[in-house]
């Protein structure tokens, strides 16, 4: 990998607020434009049970100040996107809705709808290999501590923990199948608790994201324990086309490094970086602002190389 390039100069944002429909349900999402013409755009969601507003502006103000566009949306059921029951954790849903963000990047007046990239960050960063395979046209993807491999991820947890992840989720489908409310369990907690995480790291790392004014729940519904074992993007690895630059937190407590590692071996065009520290370090400081020139980097190679735009803000 090329040493990063840090930007010359930061161009002006322009945001704004938009809505498109996925299968039919209206999705929130936050368009940054750069003061510049003709962006590629960066098409980015948020990972288990997040919402956009979860740290991700820190990472799109910097991704259009070095002159993409950039489209943040919130996953059906989610933030400020419409559907029910609120908080339904589905990575299938989720990759269909990457699909539509992408459909309506492509639309958005005055970008470079040939030139459309994807970032991805924990369980997202497994949708954007899904949802780029999926796409076939996609120029460049960024997986940050992505979720690679649901098998490889639940042998990190105990036989106690899966059995009851198993309860949990079959409650919640007799509940789907009664019509009756979702059984919910905590998205995060502490180790002494059941959540979908809840490693020592989990609740001190997920809860510094969420903004002061946030309404979001720490609920959701329970059956995703039942398909985290089936949802492996590790497998769609090798039918990626598109340069991307996956890159792993050594000491996750959430993810295998491992499982990282092997699904970027397998990219024909993948670049791998490793960085010793645990799942949610890369949100702030020192290795926040590592992680965003090496992605800004990687970006500016894989979309701007060749044309007059790469030229402004490197």
């Amino acid at each position: 990998m090329n040493p990063p390039r840090t930007p010359r100069k930061r161009l002006a944002v322009n945001t704004n607020t938009l809505v498109f429909k996925s299968r039919g349900a209206p999705c929130e999402a936050t368009l940054y434009t750069p003061a510049d013409t003709n962006p590629p755009v960066i098409v980015m969601a948020h990972g288990l049970g997040a919402e956009r507003s979860f740290g991700l502006a820190a990472y799109a103000g910097r991704f259009a100040a070095a002159g993409f566009a950039v489209l943040v949306f919130d996953y059906r059921n989610f933030g400020g996107s419409a559907g029910k029951p609120r908080n339904l954790i589905n990575p299938w849903r989720h990759v269909e809705d990457y699909g539509a963000a992408i459909a309506c990047a492509r639309s958005l007046p005055g970008v470079d709808a040939s030139r459309i990239a994807l970032w991805g960050t924990s369980f997202s960063g497994g949708h954007v290999i899904e949802a780029a395979v999926r796409d076939g046209n996609i120029a460049a993807i960024v997986a940050q501590i992505p979720f690679v491999d649901g098998r490889a991820t639940m042998r990190m947890f105990s036989a106690g923990f899966i059995a009851r992840s198993l309860l949990h989720g079959l409650r919640d489908l007799g509940a789907a199948a009664a019509l009756r409310a979702p059984h919910t369990v905590p998205i995060v907690g502490g180790p002494g608790c059941f959540a979908l995480m809840n490693t020592p790291e989990s609740l001190p790392g997920y809860t510094s994201l969420l903004p002061a004014d946030s309404r979001w729940r720490n609920e959701a519904p329970a059956r995703i324990m039942l398909q985290v074992p089936f949802y492996r993007p590790v497998r769609r690895a090798r039918r990626l086309a598109c340069p991307a630059l996956v890159i792993c937190a050594r000491r996750d407590s959430l993810i295998p490094a491992s499982a990282v590692e092997k699904a970027a071996a397998r990219m024909p065009r993948g670049e791998f970086a490793a960085l010793d520290c645990g799942h949610f370090d890369v949100y702030r400081g020192r290795l926040f602002a590592k992680t965003i020139r090496m992605e800004i980097d990687f970006f500016l190679r894989h979309l701007c190389a060749g044309t007059r735009g790469a030229e402004g803000v490197r």
